[in-house]
């Protein structure tokens, strides 16, 4: 028989092993998505990406989105969505629009920028 104590002390372990094992569906996708996310340096400003499912998902400096769709290629990666191209390897990144190509520059993995201090 488990005696009054046993029992008390065993609750918190039950709960704790409980609680490891719901894990928030929000919060992993929102960690695989940044695992995909990249911020780039276009011209001075900041350029992020996300790739997924065949896609490229850019948030320009305007605040514009625009969505690439995969082309296929011998090696590394190109997107275009006809005005937009978007090609290179790893994070040595191109962005073409009517025939003029800008570097992508300081290409990292994401990471949100602390607040404005005002």
């Amino acid at each position: 028989m488990v005696s009054r104590w046993s029992a008390f002390w065993c609750l918190p372990l039950v709960a704790a092993v409980a609680l490891t094992g719901c894990e928030n569906p929000q919060k992993k996708k929102e960690e695989e998505a940044a695992k995909n996310t990249f911020a780039c340096q276009m011209n001075g400003e900041r350029l992020v990406l996300r790739f997924a499912d065949g896609e490229a998902r850019m948030l320009l400096p305007s605040t514009q989105r625009v969505t690439l769709y995969q082309i296929p290629t011998a090696s590394g990666v190109r997107y275009s969505n006809g005005t937009l191209e978007l090609r290179g390897k790893g994070t040595d990144l191109q962005l073409s629009q009517d025939g003029v190509t800008t570097v992508l520059k300081d290409c990292e993995p994401y990471a949100v920028l602390p607040p404005v201090a005002k």
